[in-house]
């Protein structure tokens, strides 16, 4: 009689409790929860920016916990550098004008002007401020995001290589790493306003390749007449 008695309690108070975080399972990625809190990051760097983001909001805004999202990225920096290359690719993707010089200018201004204009250009500099002072975090920066940064420049130039517009080789991933820097550099300098600096970068990286014979798109020769 006392446990039927207790039973609807229990179900009543049962019903009264808050709704359960969404499962994971441990270090292994629950692919909602992961979407889940990759979009909540999102929405808080847009609402208040980096200086104003927690991993405690960030919990509680995608329902999840924060011993789940330490076990999947290591620290804030971290985290907000996935979310970060989600939102660039989404951002520069589709930038294809038939040429080289015409996808780096375009793609160098939509860049310039995302930073500027969204939550991504204080984020960045944020995390490379804080990879000065964290080694984990200069391990991220250093060995995964930059380079897979570059690897999204560096599809510009593999399509100029398809169209035929240049030869591949070392030369392709120094001029990358070249507009890759200045484009920091004016990042980190608070100089994204000078858009008018992105063509002659290009334009000297791009004549340092064709200076190189080794590099230099080869030109057909025209059958001479009479021969």
């Amino acid at each position: 009689m006392q446990d039927a008695a207790q039973k609807p309690a229990r179900t009543a108070a049962a019903g009264r409790h808050p709704p359960r975080a969404r499962k994971s399972i441990g270090a292994v990625r629950s692919p909602e929860t992961h979407r889940a809190i990759l979009a909540a990051a999102a929405d808080i760097l847009d609402e208040v920016g980096y200086t104003g983001f927690s991993m405690e909001a960030l919990a509680r805004r995608a329902n999840s916990s924060k011993p789940t999202i330490y076990r999947w990225w290591r620290n804030k920096a971290a985290l907000i550098m996935e979310v970060y290359e989600d939102a660039n690719e989404a951002a520069l993707a589709g930038t294809d004008t038939g040429s080289l010089r015409g996808d780096l200018i375009s793609r160098l201004r939509g860049l310039w002007t995302w930073w500027d204009d969204s939550w991504a250009g204080e984020a960045l500099r944020s995390v490379i401020a804080e990879a000065q002072l964290d080694a984990a975090t200069l391990d991220e920066l250093r060995n995964r995001f930059i380079p897979r940064r570059s690897a999204f420049v560096r599809l510009v130039f593999d399509r100029a290589v398809a169209r035929g517009e240049l030869r591949d080789g070392p030369g392709v991933d120094i001029a990358v790493a070249q507009l890759v820097a200045m484009s920091w550099f004016h990042l980190l300098t608070r100089r994204l306003g000078e858009r008018e600096a992105i063509e002659p970068h290009v334009d000297a990286v791009l004549k340092g390749l064709d200076a190189d014979k080794a590099y230099r798109r080869p030109v057909k020769q025209k059958p001479v007449r009479g021969t």
